[in-house]
């Protein structure tokens, strides 16, 4: 029937319909008010302006209200779902996840979310550049041949983290829990290390020319062909000369005075040249 091929033409078209019922409506408001605009108009009109103040105190009051807690449900909501993917994309060792796992990283961030749950992860060959991963859990990720520079990793676990061959020069691991984690032939320029958990971390062929280690950890840590030009490690914890000999070299490095004399005597040709 034609009636009914119209209306749901209609009903199919919201904006229409709004238009429609907006008209029907005013038409019978303004019908059943007609004799007040003619015989009463003054005292009509007042009470249209007590009507219209009390509409502008619902929109500034209850609409912006209600505006705001729709947007921060939103906002919550896509949250949980930037978070959820990182869990469903988690152990999967493929460049797909890599790379979505770190748009959602990217995302978290733009809400200022840095604190994340990353352990297990494949990151490999992805750019982490100015990232902020603050206080984020990334043990046993895998991290290598990727690029993390001026990357905030302070108060970050990375317990068994491979970061191998990656480019983490000038990044902030300041205080982060990196036992056991893999640095071997990573860029580590101007990394900032202090007060960082590196006990028995691999720094074979590593590049820590002027990198901080001040008040480090880094009992049993592999420093194995690695450069530790003008690096700083003032304060290290159980650090010996023996680790130290297997290193590139060690010129212009700081340290406590009573383990450079003892590298004098044992290696001086590390730190003369």
């Amino acid at each position: 029937m034609k009636w009914q091929h119209y209306f749901n033409e209609v009903v199919e078209r919201p904006l229409l319909t709004s238009a429609l019922v907006l008209l029907l409506i005013s038409l019978l408001v303004i019908g059943l008010s007609l004799r007040y605009y003619i015989h009463d108009f003054d005292s009509f009109w007042a009470q249209i302006l007590a009507e219209a103040h009390g509409m502008i105190f619902d929109i500034a009051v209850i609409g912006i209200l209600l505006f705001w807690l729709n947007q921060n449900g939103e906002t919550r909501q896509r949250i949980k779902t930037y978070k959820d993917e990182i869990d469903d994309f988690r152990l999967w060792e493929s460049e797909e996840a890599a790379f979505r796992t770190v748009g959602n990283i990217k995302r978290l961030n733009r809400h200022r979310i840095h604190e994340i749950n990353l352990v297990n992860c494949h990151l490999q060959r992805t750019n982490l550049n100015y990232v902020n991963l603050k206080g984020s859990n990334l043990n046993s990720a895998n991290l290598s041949h990727s690029s993390l520079i001026e990357t905030n990793l302070e108060n970050t676990r990375l317990n068994q983290t491979n970061l191998e061959n990656s480019n983490v020069n000038q990044a902030n691991l300041k205080a982060a829990y990196a036992s056991g984690a893999n640095f071997k032939d990573s860029f580590l320029i101007k990394a900032q290390f202090e007060g960082a958990f590196l006990i028995k971390t691999n720094f074979k062929n590593a590049f820590l020319m002027e990198a901080n280690l001040q008040n480090s950890y880094l009992m049993g840590a592999d420093f194995e062909n690695a450069s530790l030009y003008k690096a700083d490690l003032r304060g290290a914890k159980g650090l010996t000369v023996e680790q130290l000999s297997k290193a590139k070299t060690l010129y212009l490095a700081k340290f406590d005075d009573e383990l450079l004399e003892q590298i004098k005597l044992a290696i001086p040709e590390l730190v003369d040249a």
